[in-house]
């Protein structure tokens, strides 16, 4: 099967997974993130094995903390939107800035990438990718907020957790090459593993808690 096809079904169905356990949210949202935190955690001891001590105290906060992020934003309750909704649409605004961001650097990189971003790390990425990227995660996150009532601040917080995303693909991307792997596992078709389809989601889920912890709601 076309590898584009794949990658899109496996994500089409990941993304409907995520909405739905979002919806439901409660114990059955906190089961599936820690599962996958534990997953993640799983996959990042396989990369750094022989790194030392630090980097595998390191992988356990970088899997707890986006997950204990995502669990807090869920229980939010957001200016203006009634209590029974909580954090929900925090929490989808968490999933489409991540996402837009992943979909719109992907095919802008492949449409019209030329300038190589960080070839000695990832020599597919491209400063175009990038500004697609950033441009898509503006356009449906700064939408979501509108939509939803959600505090404006968020509209330009959007391109910059979007370049914080990518900056998280690219962290993740140079560990695999340290490690001499082309991806953290083989869970995911189309898309490899936990650690590389969550790269993006680790500094929104918690920069986006931070920010409603400094008061941008």
């Amino acid at each position: 099967m076309n590898e584009l096809l794949v990658r899109s079904l496996t994500g089409v169905i990941l993304i409907a997974l995520a909405l739905l356990v979002a919806v439901k949210g409660g114990m059955l949202l906190a089961v599936l993130v820690a599962a996958i935190a534990t997953l993640m955690f799983y996959e990042w001891t396989r990369l750094v094995k022989g790194w030392g001590p630090v980097w595998y105290i390191s992988g356990f906060f970088y899997a707890l903390l986006p997950a204990l992020a995502l669990l807090w934003i869920r229980e939010r309750t957001p200016i203006d939107l009634p209590s029974s909704e909580r954090g929900l649409s925090l929490l989808v605004w968490v999933f489409i800035v991540t996402w837009s961001t992943d979909i719109g650097a992907y095919f802008a990189g492949r449409s019209f990438g030329k300038r190589k971003l960080a070839p000695s790390i990832s020599p597919n990425k491209t400063f175009e990718g990038l500004y697609g990227g950033i441009a898509a995660a503006t356009l449906l996150g700064g939408g979501w907020v509108l939509a939803t009532h959600l505090g404006l601040p968020l509209l330009a917080l959007a391109p910059v957790l979007a370049i914080a995303a990518q900056a998280g693909d690219l962290f993740e991307s140079g560990m695999k090459r340290r490690a001499g792997v082309k991806d953290s596992g083989h869970w995911l078709p189309g898309h490899g593993g936990a650690l590389d389809r969550l790269d993006g989601l680790v500094p929104v889920a918690v920069l986006t808690a931070a920010a409603q912890l400094a008061g941008l709601s």
